[in-house]
């Protein structure tokens, strides 16, 4: 499933071509994805202007000038593509997905001549639209926590949030109402970057108050450094599973100067974990 940072991608590849555009046409080849689409989904959006394309955790999205919302999830397999219509009306593709014309499912049509086409060969992708007063309410929204990267994300906040948790770290912090976005892959990563286990509780980084212990500092600097990290590479185009440090690296040496652990992956809530057991602790 695609995580915070790669859909920070393209968010940032869909804003230039969407933001203050006109929706021309709308194109819906199927009556649903993972829930059915919006009751008169295509008329609703003809005619209508992009505000902007935000993200909030691993969802997009876009105000329009109808005060409704288009809000988009990727799902485990979705993708969309950019094709730029030339003057001369021919086609430059400006983002390509490994996806098939035999999955997209959505195609936008905007007044730019940007054709934005939505593929999900899973289907577990989702669209609605909302009023935008009630975005922050919307069932999918209201309960997240901080946004990872903002200032609103600290020490404090993580900390907070995990005193008392009996639960294990890895848990805490693949729980969206602790924090928005992180995934299983950026968890094990920056859990590693920070040295602390994926197993020790959650309750371990805060005291008996809710104050944050140095571990919380470590581990909130560690999410920042890998998410941005993470973003930068894929704006780079960089995408390489020589990126990770920890993840998908089971039986290797671990990379930390001077640490003679081996990696070693367990399963936690039906996920595969990864660590050192040496300098994670």
């Amino acid at each position: 499933m695609p995580e915070l940072p790669e859909v920070e991608t393209v968010r940032r590849v869909l804003e230039p071509v969407m933001t203050l555009a006109r929706f021309d046409q709308v194109i819906v080849r199927r009556p649903d994805l993972r829930v059915p689409f919006p009751l008169d989904f295509t008329r609703r959006l003809i005619g209508q202007t992009v505000v902007a394309v935000h993200r909030r955790a691993k969802y997009l999205v876009a105000p329009l000038s109808s005060k409704e919302t288009l809000l988009m999830h990727l799902g485990m397999s979705g993708s969309f593509r950019v094709d730029i219509q030339e003057p001369n009306g021919s086609a430059s593709i400006v983002l390509t997905t490994e996806g098939t014309v035999r999955h997209d499912h959505v195609a936008f049509h905007m007044s730019t001549g940007a054709i934005v086409t939505f593929n999900d060969p899973r289907r577990f992708g989702f669209m609605d639209l909302v009023s935008t007063d009630a975005v922050a309410t919307h069932p999918v929204l209201s309960k997240l926590g901080p946004e990872p990267l903002s200032a609103e994300f600290d020490a404090a906040a993580l900390a907070a949030a995990c005193r008392g948790k009996t639960t294990s770290l890895k848990a805490a912090l693949l729980d969206q109402r602790v924090v928005a976005g992180l995934g299983n892959i950026y968890v094990s990563e920056a859990l590693y970057m920070a040295r602390l286990s994926p197993q020790r509780r959650a309750s371990t980084i805060a005291t008996s108050s809710g104050l944050p212990r140095p571990s919380a500092y470590a581990l909130v600097t560690a999410i920042k450094q890998v998410l941005t990290e993470a973003i930068n590479r894929l704006a780079a185009s960089s995408y390489r599973s020589s990126r990770f440090r920890v993840y998908d690296r089971e039986a290797e040496r671990c990379r930390r100067s001077r640490c003679r652990g081996t990696i070693r992956r367990r399963t936690q809530a039906g996920r595969s974990t990864f660590f050192c057991p040496v300098c994670q602790r």
